[in-house]
């Protein structure tokens, strides 16, 4: 069996930036040490860097649709005056606000936009 090769730490990074995977150029030394420590196999240890990367993206996005909404941050649907807007129905607010069933109906392939 073939050894494997040797690979630059600095370069992965590197190559790691123009992937533009900041999370996984952060956590892989980590993440690796731990996996050669555990004998992890090479699909568990890929795997657990792509979940973070991805959370991670996630997270950011979220914070940058929030950011782009200017939308006040304190405000919450508690302190929404629904009797203000009639038209609106509290309860089906409620309903909707409480549960993530309403996506499949929205989205019936299951995946939201990014």
């Amino acid at each position: 069996m073939n050894a494997p090769l040797p690979i630059d730490a600095a370069r992965l990074t590197l190559m790691l930036n123009e992937l533009r995977l900041p999370t996984i150029g952060r956590l892989w030394p980590e993440f690796a040490q731990r996996a050669d420590k555990e004998s992890w196999q090479a699909t568990r240890l890929l795997g657990a860097l792509l979940e973070h990367e991805l959370a991670e993206r996630a997270k950011r996005r979220i914070e940058r649709h929030r950011t782009e909404s200017r939308l006040d941050p304190t405000k919450t649907l508690a302190a929404f005056d629904f009797s203000a807007v009639p038209m609106v129905s509290k309860a089906h607010v409620m309903a909707l606000a409480s549960g993530d069933s309403w996506l499949e109906k929205a989205c019936p392939s299951g995946k939201l936009p990014p």
